[in-house]
């Protein structure tokens, strides 16, 4: 079904506020992650360990895409220096510091409701909210690696290169970092090369 940009209603929820959407943002990560690139096998119970670090955050953010009432999509934000090691150490080791930078973690839309403009949203949301920290100079969001080769990947993916680009943002093959999952077809967790992209946060609105 092809929808109007104007059907969707954005909610964006900060802190305390977040507490009532961790249940249905934690089962669209374990769907949509389910999907290529990721192929993530997710839990629960995790996911919603995860979601509540963002909730008890000083400076982080979830913008939600609802139709009709439901959700169907959710993308976040956090101030650098609130995230893990991982995310943070390689911006440390290229001599960024974090304190200027916005990491932007998921991006997530069930299939059904793409392509109809909501994934510009998201970033617009999420760049404006960083703009309103006050010192933030770079904003920067990691993408997993996999061969072209890979034996899961469906003939009809297409990697979103060309539209972060368009979004102003530069791929960063100097900084990386690793992430561990198991992925479906695997029996335990393995490590993930993770490549970050960045762009440097101009005064647009």
């Amino acid at each position: 079904m092809t929808r109007a940009l104007s059907e969707y209603e954005l909610v964006t929820a900060e802190g305390e506020a977040l507490l009532r959407w961790i249940d249905v943002i934690a089962s669209l990560r374990v769907h949509v992650f389910r999907e290529y690139p990721y192929l993530y096998d997710g839990d629960m119970e995790y996911e919603k360990r995860y979601l509540r670090t963002y909730a008890e955050a000083k400076h982080a953010l979830f913008v939600l895409a609802r139709v009709d009432g439901r959700v169907v999509g959710a993308s976040s934000a956090i101030a650098m220096e609130e995230e893990t090691p991982e995310v943070r150490e390689p911006f440390l080791d290229a001599g960024l510091d974090p304190q200027s930078i916005v990491y932007f973690g998921e991006s997530l839309l069930m299939k059904d409701f793409r392509g109809h403009g909501i994934g510009v949203r998201f970033f617009e949301e999420r760049e404006k909210w960083a703009r309103t920290l006050g010192g933030r100079t770079l904003t920067a969001f990691c993408v997993v690696e996999r061969p072209d080769d890979h034996p899961l990947r469906p003939p009809s993916h297409q990697p979103l290169n060309g539209f972060w680009r368009r979004r102003g943002y530069e791929e960063r093959p100097d900084i990386q970092t690793t992430f561990r999952w198991k992925d479906v077809d695997q029996t335990s967790e393995t490590a993930k090369t993770m490549r970050f992209w960045t762009r440097v946060l101009d005064d647009d609105t």
